[in-house]
């Protein structure tokens, strides 16, 4: 990731030379002639985290944050994983999203609704036609700009002739692709006790939920790479190809990477490791989330949690919700 975020990252108040990261001169100049954009940049950020955190829940790396570090995942991007690769992915996709979102809104002056494209995908030359009993309306979000906006401003750091600054490049367009690739239709009915003799229609982007599951799905399904070195002008150059050549070569929106990722069993900060001790696991799961997997093998303890609840609610005319207090007991499982 060239940009750095920082999880508290507030979007109000904001200035350039008070986010972390912004060290390249070019993106800099940048964010000082969008000012009025760095609330939605950090709304970006923020939402890229979270659903980080959502989609990682149960697993080994579960997307923590650290605080007070730049990086925001600490050293775990330090490697060039799949881990990297999602969280390049998603950081660029929030990016977007809130972009073309704030856009919509009507929150800046310097971009509105897009009332240029009428098809079916924002890459298509398809178009839908519409017929009479329908036509184009509303505010159809510009995820064009968002993702203009995207790449001036998420430019990475890393040198292009060397394999992390290929890889990081790759997926945060990936992560925009996913974006520009699944926008939906969407229509309000007009007419008499909602007959919808009429519909407007317009384009929307899928939910940051929906996009955070298909990242996800291209993460188990990343593309491993391999560093083949070049000379050229006299300089060595990294290329990145396909590891395995009886699989199909990533396409612009698959995830790639070239570094296998640690096992994030124990405590390792120098990869960006916390380790799995403490951790709560789910003692019926045999999934990754499951007190065997997630402990690593090492075991997990049980305790018995007794906490306070409401229970026999009541509604009572008019109007309250009454309530007993009870005492909930229950077993947490912790990894050893």
């Amino acid at each position: 990731m060239g940009t750095g975020y920082t999880a508290n990252l507030e979007p109000a108040d904001m200035e350039c030379t008070s986010i972390p990261g912004l060290r390249n001169e070019k993106v800099l100049r940048f964010c000082q002639s969008n000012i009025e954009m760095m609330p939605s940049v950090a709304e970006g950020a923020r939402i890229g985290i979270f659903e980080c955190q959502v989609q990682f829940e149960g697993r080994r790396w579960n997307c923590s944050t650290i605080d007070g570090d730049e990086s925001v995942f600490g050293n775990v991007l330090n490697i060039g994983s799949r881990e990297t690769a999602f969280v390049n992915s998603i950081l660029a996709a929030g990016l977007v999203h809130s972009i073309s979102r704030s856009c919509a809104r009507g929150d800046h002056l310097s971009c509105g609704c897009d009332r240029r494209h009428k098809g079916p995908q924002l890459g298509s030359d398809m178009e839908i036609i519409p017929n009479d009993t329908w036509h184009w309306g509303g505010c159809s979000e510009d995820v064009r700009y968002g993702v203009r906006f995207s790449r001036d401003f998420l430019i990475p750091q890393d040198l292009t002739y060397r394999a992390r600054g290929q890889m990081n490049r790759h997926n945060n367009e990936a992560g925009r692709q996913v974006v520009l690739n699944n926008m939906e239709l969407k229509c309000k009915c007009h007419g008499i006790s909602g007959s919808c003799e009429l519909k407007t229609c317009w384009w929307q982007m899928a939910s940051f939920r929906k996009l955070g599951n298909i990242l996800k799905v291209k993460y188990d399904s990343a593309a491993e790479m391999a560093v083949k070195v070049m000379r050229e002008h006299r300089a060595n150059k990294e290329v990145l190809e396909p590891r395995y050549s009886h699989f199909k070569d990533p396409t612009l929106d698959d995830l790639i990477y070239f570094e296998r990722s640690p096992d994030y069993c124990q405590y390792n900060p120098s990869v960006g490791s916390l380790g799995t001790v403490g951790r709560e696991c789910n003692l019926t799961s045999h999934g990754i989330d499951g007190c065997e997997l997630l402990c690593c093998g090492r075991g997990h303890n049980t305790q018995t949690v007794i906490r306070d609840d409401r229970c026999d609610c009541r509604f009572v005319w008019c109007c309250d919700v009454v309530c007993r207090k009870c005492q909930i007991s229950y077993e947490l499982y912790t990894c050893k």
